[in-house]
């Protein structure tokens, strides 16, 4: 259907939650401890290095009960703390296995409060780990596949293809985006600036028995706490006061420690900004005079609160001149971070649809376009509203917003179906409402950057163009359609004109299942909100004209171009 939709951000569920009544997954697990002194720090809250091991201990029990064997941590996604935990309070921690890979698996982790004098529970954060399995005797360990029961779970099935994905780009995109002109500004010099090496910490620890896990291998918890504990001394040399642990960016274990093993913790505040400051940190071990092992790198976000829990203004940094390069990559990992939250975290009304396209961001809008899709698809409780000629509507109408699908089978190949519809350029072949459809940009193999026309929507009123990210995945498995995902950016090359009326697109696309060799549903989902239903109310009431006419006419086009694409 026509690319007009309007509305705000796509918001996306709290994992592990929800399950149907009766049913419980099986590879679901709950610790719950209550916090006490020597959890704790200054200020009578949970120590943040505390919580990590607990998180890393439940979510690697989690993903041992679906592997049958020991599992290994591998990655940590960025966490943000949204609030503290005092003494007294009780931690609930859940964790499930998402989905499985080959051998890696990724476990989703709930974190909440529980007041035990007034029965109220709040969410503290949520992560999402990565954990392989490690080999057996036989060799590499084959996992099997993760069955989803209920509507949640088969929406964190299909989203964990995409985080994984965004984990794979995560490295090669950071290192591009610090790499370019853009991201390295000139170090600013600040009257009272802090002198970098003023908070650099060093510090050592022996790995004993009580900091491995049953495989003798230390505890990814573990290091996470005292990587977290020198950081945080970084960060108090900065403002001489105890800092709040507010964030920590996605990481990997590069390599394992065991019991002997010397970990160097390294930590030294990068850069501070008005409210917050970034610390990076690292871990190496060795044995002996063996050569240092690097085992993991980490970059915290802290914050210092006045008495009245609000961030306070902080002093400056001052870098020496080979921490010029952390300084600047500091600047440019807050800018992602921004974007990070901007893009999926903020409520609904807190952003616009159109959000501004550049090379931090890409694979933040790529995630929240694909995942948006992938949640309309995964929803049950769709109503069919007509039918004609085997072409079904569906529509789900939710907070002023109506989401609406439409369902067709067509007798080509998937991958072949696929191919034709994912080229933007081409759909006006089929599509009354695509007039011109320019491709600005081929981010990669993956994502397009495209400028649509359509006609208006009123017979007076000036055409409609659309700057859209079309992003484009083939399956990672069986159970996983093809998904051709669209959603509205702004680019600065190409700004609203007089000529045309800007619209813009919440979340639009297609899936694609293959049901047999040469059988192929195809689903297009839409948003709709109030100021298009006028457009659309007629099609909805009947399945006439527009949106049967275009279906039917693209199945008339696949089954035209199956043979050209053979060629």
């Amino acid at each position: 259907m026509t690319p007009e939709d309007k509305s705000d951000m796509v918001q996306y569920p709290v994992p592990i939650q929800g399950s149907e009544e009766g049913y419980r997954n099986p590879t679901e697990l709950k610790m719950s401890q209550i916090v006490l002194p020597c959890h704790a720090n200054h200020r009578g809250e949970l120590s943040v290095g505390q919580l990590l091991k607990w998180m890393d201990s439940t979510a690697c029990l989690s993903a041992e009960r679906h592997a049958g064997c020991s599992c290994i941590t591998a990655s940590v996604d960025d966490i943000h703390f949204e609030l503290t935990i005092g003494v007294g309070k009780v931690v609930n921690i859940i964790a499930k296995v998402n989905r499985a890979f080959s051998s890696s698996m990724e476990v989703g982790i709930l974190v909440n409060c529980e007041d035990l004098y007034t029965d109220r529970q709040w969410k503290v954060c949520q992560a999402f780990a990565t954990f392989v399995a490690r080999r057996t005797e036989a060799g590499k360990v084959q996992l099997k596949q993760v069955i989803p029961r209920t509507q949640l779970e088969q929406m964190e099935y299909s989203l964990a293809a995409e985080r994984r994905r965004m984990r794979l780009l995560h490295a090669e995109i950071i290192t591009d985006l610090l790499s370019s002109s853009t991201a390295q500004p000139e170090c600013q010099e600040y009257q009272d600036a802090v002198p970098a090496e003023q908070t650099r910490v060093e510090s050592v620890e022996l790995v004993l028995p009580p900091h491995t896990n049953h495989q003798v291998s230390t505890f990814g918890g573990q290091i996470m706490a005292w990587m977290e504990n020198v950081a945080t001394i970084s960060a108090s040399r900065l403002c001489n006061a105890h800092p709040t642990l507010r964030s920590i960016d996605m990481f990997h274990f590069r390599g394992p420690s065991h019991i002997g093993d010397r970990l160097v913790l390294k930590s030294i505040v990068n850069n501070s900004f008005k409210h917050s400051m970034e610390v990076g940190v690292c871990a190496e071990a060795y044995q002996g005079r063996e050569p240092l092992r690097h085992i993991n790198s980490a970059f915290m976000t802290f914050e210092v609160l006045d008495s009245n829990w609000k961030p306070r203004t902080l002093l400056r940094i001052r870098p020496e001149p080979d921490g010029k390069r952390r300084y600047q990559e500091a600047i440019a990992r807050k800018k992602i971070r921004l974007d990070r939250k901007y893009i999926i975290s903020c409520k609904q009304t807190e952003v616009p649809v159109s959000v501004p396209w550049d090379p931090s961001n890409q694979m933040y809008l790529s995630y929240n376009n694909v995942s948006a899709l992938k949640l309309m698809d995964a929803r049950t409780n769709w109503v069919l509203t007509s039918e004609k000629n085997n072409v079904r509507l569906y529509t789900l109408e939710e907070n002023h917003m109506l989401r609406f699908k439409v369902e067709m089978h067509v007798g080509v190949a998937a991958e072949q179906t696929f191919q034709l519809l994912s080229d933007l350029r081409r759909r006006k072949e089929w599509d009354q409402h695509y007039k011109e459809c320019e491709a600005i940009m081929q981010v990669n193999e993956e994502d397009t950057l495209y400028r649509v026309t359509t006609p208006s929507v009123s017979k007076v009123g000036k055409d409609n163009d659309f700057i859209l990210l079309a992003s484009r995945r083939k399956p990672c498995d069986s159970r996983d359609p093809y998904l051709i995902a669209l959603r509205s950016v702004s680019l600065p090359t190409h700004p609203p004109t007089d000529a045309y009326t800007r619209g813009e697109v919440l979340c639009a696309g297609f899936t694609i299942r293959e049901e047999s060799g040469s059988l192929t549903k195809i689903t297009y989902y839409n948003q709709a909100t109030p100021g298009v239903l006028p457009y659309i109310a007629t099609d909805i009431v009947g399945l006439s004209s527009s949106f049967y006419s275009s279906f039917s006419a693209c199945s008339h086009f696949l089954e035209a171009n199956k043979d050209t694409f053979l060629l």
